[in-house]
C-alpha cells in the first residue's frame, strides 16, 4: 500500500509539473504571437495597458468582456472611428498586459482602473464610454462613481443586474479558491484554446462568427494561469457585485443607448436589458431582433453611429 501511494505521489507531481512547464512554453508562444501593442498608463500603482486608435477628435473609452482583452474592438469598431476620434481601448485589470491590483474582482476597482485611464489620457475631458458584456457593468460604475469624466453611455449586450442564480461555469468555480485554482490553472493552456474556439459559435449565434476571430481578438491570451484565474475571480464574483450595484442606475444622467440582441444565448436580455431600461432617465434601447452577444460585429456601423451621436453632443455642450 505504501509503494502504492508513493507511486501515485509520483505520477501526481510529475503530471504537475508537466503542466507547469506546458503552461510556461504556452505563456512565452502566446505573447509572442500578441505582444502588447498599446500603452502602459500606471493607474494607482498599477499599469494599464491601453490599445489607441486615431489622433484626433473627442475620446472614446471601449471596455472588453469577459474571457476578453482590448484587442476585442481593434477589428470592428476602431476601423470605423479611428478617422475622427481617438479610440481608447483599455485592458481590465488581470487582463490582456493589465497588471491586476488587488480587490479587482470588484467592479469599483474595476472602475477605478478605467477611470484612470480617462484622466491621464484624456485629461480634462468627458467621454463617451463603451462597455460590451461584462465591460457594460464595468462602463456602468464609471458613470456611477466617476460622473465627471462620462458624458455618454453605449452598451453592448451588458449584463447588469443580479440573475438569481444559475449559469456560472465550473471551471470558473474551481480556478477561484486559492489552493485548488493554481493548480487548476496549470492546466487551461492545455485544453482551453481547443474548447474556446469551439464555443466560439455560441457566443455569436446566430450570426457566424468572423474568420479568424480567434487570432484576430488575442483570445488565446486567456489561457495563461494568471489570467485565467484573474477572469475565473471576476466571474465567480458578479452576481454580488451587481447586486450591490443595480439600485443606485437612477441616479445615471447622461444619456445611455444600449444594444440588445433579442437571441442573445450568453444572457437574458428581457432580464438585463428589460430592467435597467426603467431605470435611467435618458435611455435609449435599441433592439436587434436577430441579434445575438456580438452587436459590435454584426451591427458594427450601427453601434458606430451611436458613438459619434453621443460624442458630437458632447463635444458641442463642451
Amino acid at each position: 500500500m505504501k509503494l502504492a501511494a508513493t507511486l501515485f505521489l509520483i505520477l501526481i507531481t510529475a503530471g504537475l509539473a508537466g503542466a507547469c512547464v506546458h503552461s510556461a512554453v504556452y505563456t512565452r508562444n502566446a505573447e509572442e504571437r500578441w505582444p502588447a501593442s498599446g500603452t502602459m498608463v500606471e493607474v494607482h500603482g498599477e499599469d494599464v495597458h491601453v490599445i489607441r486608435a486615431g489622433e484626433t477628435g473627442p475620446a472614446v473609452l471601449m471596455i472588453h468582456g469577459a474571457s476578453a482583452n482590448a484587442r476585442e474592438f481593434t477589428e470592428t469598431l476602431a476601423p470605423r472611428l479611428s478617422s475622427d476620434h481617438r479610440i481608447l481601448m483599455a485592458d481590465r485589470p488581470g487582463h490582456g498586459y493589465s497588471e491586476r491590483p488587488e480587490g479587482s474582482e470588484s467592479l469599483l476597482v474595476q472602475a477605478r482602473q478605467m477611470a484612470g485611464v480617462i484622466e491621464a489620457m484624456a485629461p480634462g475631458e468627458k467621454v463617451v464610454v463603451v462597455g460590451h458584456s461584462y465591460g457594460g457593468a464595468v462602463a456602468l460604475r464609471v458613470a456611477l462613481d466617476y460622473p465627471d469624466l462620462v458624458d455618454g453611455l453605449v452598451l453592448l449586450a451588458p449584463v447588469t443586474h443580479d440573475w438569481g442564480g444559475g449559469g456560472e461555469t465550473w471551471y470558473n468555480k474551481v480556478a477561484g479558491p486559492p489552493i485548488i485554482g493554481p493548480i487548476f490553472s496549470q492546466l487551461a493552456p492545455i485544453v482551453g484554446p481547443a474548447q474556446v474556439k469551439q464555443g466560439i459559435n455560441g457566443v455569436f449565434d446566430p450570426a457566424d462568427p468572423p474568420e479568424n476571430y480567434y487570432g484576430d481578438a488575442g483570445l488565446g491570451l486567456l489561457f495563461r494561469p494568471p489570467e485565467f484565474r484573474a477572469n475565473a475571480d471576476d466571474m465567480n464574483a458578479l452576481r454580488d457585485e451587481l447586486a450591490a450595484q443595480q439600485d443606485r442606475y437612477p441616479s445615471i444622467d447622461v444619456q445611455v443607448i444600449l444594444f440588445s440582441g433579442a437571441k442573445d444565448t450568453v444572457i437574458k436580455p428581457t432580464l438585463h436589458a428589460g430592467k435597467i431600461k426603467h431605470q435611467i432617465e435618458d435611455f435609449t434601447l435599441v433592439p436587434l431582433a436577430n441579434g445575438g452577444h456580438m452587436p459590435h460585429h454584426a451591427h458594427g456601423e450601427a453601434v458606430a453611429e451611436a458613438i459619434r451621436k453621443l460624442s458630437a453632443e458632447t463635444d458641442q455642450s463642451s
